[in-house]
Formats: C-alpha cells, structure tokens, sequence
C-alpha cells in the first residue's frame, strides 16, 4: 500500500521518467510512502489503471507531456470512475497554457503548473492531512535549484545498466525562443556544482556509463561548464558516453581546449540550429547569427571527435520552401553526423501564437500540435516535407547509406534532389512507414539509373558496398545475378 503513487506513460521503456523521481526525491517524509508506476505508450490506460490501484494510493500523480497526452486523460478518467475517493493531480509541460482549458482538466481534482517539486510536496502534504484547497491550479514558482534534492538515488540498478538516465546541471535557458516553453522562464539557474559531482560520482561508482543531460545550453554557464567536462575527461577508460545540449554561439578557449580532450565516440553534442537565415530566427526571438552557428559547427567538425546532431524547423513563420533549402543545404555542407528535420509545433503557452495571423499560421489543435499550414507554405508542402523529414531519417541520419547518399544528393541542391527522391518513393510506397531494408535498397537501384542516370552496373556495386558495411549477406541481384 502506497499514500502517493507518481504516473506517467514514457514514450518507450528505456527512457526513465526524470520528473517523477525529482518529485518522489523532494516529498519529504512522504516519500517513503511513495511509489513510483512507469507506464509506455504500449500499456493500454485500464491495465494502467490496475497497476496503479494495485498499490491502493489515497493521491495519484499523473506526469503530461506532448507525447502522452491522450492516454494520461483516458487514465485519470478511469482512475475517476474507478476510484473516485483517490485524489487525482495532474502536472507537467502540458499545463504551462491555459490549465483549466486542456483536456485532463475534466478529470483532474488538481493541476499543477511549472516545476512541481515543492508545491507538489506542499499540496500532497494538505490533501493527506485531510484538506481539500479551494483553488484547483496550483501555479509553482521557480524553486530555488539549492533548496531540491536530487534524484538520482532513485535510479535503481537496473535503470543504471539499460536505461536513459536523464540528468540536469542547470534549468532555463539564455535564447527566449517563441516556440519553446523556456522562455516563459527567466534566466538559466544552476544546480548547485557540489551537490552535481557528489552525485555524478556516486553515479559513476554504481556503473552508469551514458549520461544525457537534459540542459537547454550547457555551454553558457562558464566555470561550471568546464567543470562539469572534467568530470568526464578526468575518468578512466572511453566506455563512457555523454550527451549535452551546446548552444551553437562562441566557445570559449577554455570549453575548446576540453572539447578537443574527448576521445572519439564519448561525446555527442546536439546543437538547435532551427535555421540558418538571420530574418526568421530574429522574428521567432532567438539570437543567434548564421555566420557564428557555422563558424562553430565548422570548428567542432574539424578540431573535435564529437558526434553532432543538429536540428532545422520545418514551418518558421515567414519561411517558405526555398528558405529551409538553403539552410539544409548550407548545414548539410558542414557535414554534421546528424541532421533532424523536425516539424514546429505550437506548445501551450508559448509565446509562438503571437504569430499567427501576421504569418497564416494553422496548427493540429490535438498533440504534437504541428504546424497544418502557414502563409509561405500551402497544407500539400507542409506533407510533402514531413515525408521528406522521415525519409531523410531512413537514408542520411541513419549511416546506412554512407557511399549510396552522394550520388542521391548530388545537384545545386541537396535539398531539392532529396525532396524529388522523397516523392518519388512516397509514389511508389504509397507511405513513409516502414518497408524491408532489401527492399529499399532496390527502390533505390531503380532511382539511381531511371533518375539519376547512373548504369546499373554502377548503381549495384555502389548500393552493395553499403550492404556490405552491415555485414550482411550479398543478395543476388546486387551481384547482377538475375532473379530466379
């Protein structure tokens, strides 16, 4: 038996859920009476439902976020009709918006807005003591990082040797981008570096060896950057794997020096280009200047082993087709390990729907709450891009195609050549889901001489040393060998 159980759908199994363990590490002498229910977007919300009541809780906690939206309202609903006695709270990035407004508003007794930590040790402690506020949402205000404890404790061991573990060395972030919810926040705070190592340290001592931190701009805080880096560069061996957020401005020649230090195949960094014309990032509020972001990315491509990943937004108000060409194009010739062409997506509560009506900006009302449309770019390119975004998934960030992926992109744009690929397959596959490597593999034989004019000949030898890489077997055809 439990007082409090903490819920939340994970998108998937081995991402462990940070903020219930942030909340469970903060409840005081409630915590012992806590029990944690990590659920993924395969458990159906009844056999959810189960698990939760199994532990016979008077307060349930349930953790919404972009991704888990509908099946956290259909568990609170069933939680309310099942057991309506057990107090229900709902919490989250979901809420930052208008609270009452969304959707686990119906079944929620309470909804907590920002970072919950104390006001949620603070309501839980009245609602068990037997009171019931008046007032349904509970608005937190920024706790200060040096009065929380951390959660890692909280890990268990199996976490430690499967799981994501996710860590923070600072919250907030410095850019105040439209179209993300920290900039409703003021200014980065730290967590205390002390109390971080201390406990990275213990962390290091029980076996956990890949550390994503989940820090908006790890690189912006100076002396407590360089630290953290050297907790990494001062441990033993390279079986160690770290992911940091940089912010892609001037790196100090203190944070390159450390950079340089790690050994290939223990840093990733992933650097929020969004896009690379001056206009549309000024007009969203985010400062920064292309020429720096290149100059950056250029610098750690040349003088750093480090694994980068890079991000452009599909859908920036004012940008048009011709725009995201030329930023792809331009960051593709800095050839990062990774580029994610994501969709923009309106978050509740940020500060991105000041756009709309200056810019046609139409949105999916349910999550992810993707752009539908904009003034630059008509419903059918939105589509058409979207597509391109997961083909692009499949056929560069992917590392499959390392010697095939030239000759598909070749042209004055690797942008456009990409985008008739993409509708070339989309014609024949009818979708984007998934289709049988071998089979993708002769899709492409078939693009490379009927498209792109290449001889057979040379299209199989080029798409069969890809395959081989894998250490797969050679399939017939890609030796010239005739189907049977």
């Amino acid at each position: 038996m439990a007082a409090i159980v903490l819920a939340t759908f994970n998108a998937r199994w081995a991402h462990a859920a940070h903020g219930l363990r942030c909340l469970k590490a903060n409840l005081g002498a409630l915590a012992d009476a806590t029990e944690l229910v990590e659920l993924t977007l395969d458990d159906h919300p009844a056999d959810a439902a189960e698990k939760i009541l199994a532990h016979r809780p008077r307060l349930v906690g349930v953790g919404a976020y972009i991704w888990n939206v509908g099946p956290s309202v259909a568990l609170l609903g069933l939680l309310e009709r099942l057991a309506p006695e057990v107090v229900r709270v709902a919490g989250g990035p979901e809420l930052r918006g208008e609270p009452l407004a969304h959707p686990l508003a119906r079944h929620a007794d309470y909804l907590v807005v920002g970072e919950a930590e104390q006001s949620f040790a603070a309501l839980a402690t009245r609602l068990l003591a037997g009171e019931r506020p008046a007032e349904r949402v509970i608005v937190s205000p920024p706790p200060r990082l040096e009065e929380l404890d951390l959660p890692y404790a909280l890990y268990g061991d199996g976490d430690l040797a499967a799981r994501t573990v996710y860590l923070e060395s600072s919250r907030g972030c410095v850019f105040d981008c439209d179209f993300c919810l920290s900039a409703l926040d003021q200014g980065v705070r730290l967590v205390p570096p002390a109390p971080l190592r201390a406990a990275l340290e213990r962390l290091w001592a029980r076996g956990l060896r890949r550390f994503r931190f989940v820090d908006r701009s790890f690189n912006l805080q100076g002396a407590a950057s360089d630290a953290l880096l050297d907790f990494f560069l001062s441990r033993p061996g390279e079986d160690w794997f770290v992911h940091l957020e940089l912010a892609p401005t001037r790196l100090s020649p203190a944070l390159q020096a450390a950079l340089r230090r790690f050994p290939a195949g223990t840093l990733q960094l992933e650097v929020g280009v969004q896009s690379l014309d001056d206009e549309v990032v000024a007009r969203v509020n985010r400062r920064q200047r292309a020429a720096e972001v290149c100059a950056t990315l250029g610098w750690l491509r040349r003088e750093t082993t480090a694994h980068l990943h890079t991000d452009l937004l599909i859908g920036l108000p004012g940008e048009g087709i011709a725009g995201l060409a030329r930023s792809f194009d331009q960051l593709l010739s800095l050839a990062p390990h990774e580029i994610q062409l994501g969709v923009l997506k309106r978050l509740p509560g940020a500060p991105l729907a000041r756009h709309d009506a200056a810019f046609g900006m139409v949105y999916d009302p349910a999550p992810p709450y993707e752009v539908l449309c904009t003034a630059a770019l008509d419903f059918a390119t939105v589509q058409r891009l979207k597509r391109l975004a997961r083909f692009w998934q499949r056929l560069g960030n992917s590392g499959e195609l390392r010697a095939t992926l030239p000759l598909l992109v070749a042209g004055p744009s690797a942008f456009a050549a990409l985008l008739e690929l993409s509708d070339w397959l989309y014609d024949r596959l009818g979708g984007t889901c998934f289709v049988a490597l071998e089979r993708l593999y002769r899709l492409l034989a078939d693009y490379l001489v009927d498209r792109r004019g290449l001889a057979p000949d040379a299209a199989r030898a080029t798409l069969a040393s890809d395959w081989q890489r894998g250490q797969r077997r050679l399939p017939g055809w890609l030796r010239g060998e005739a189907d049977p």
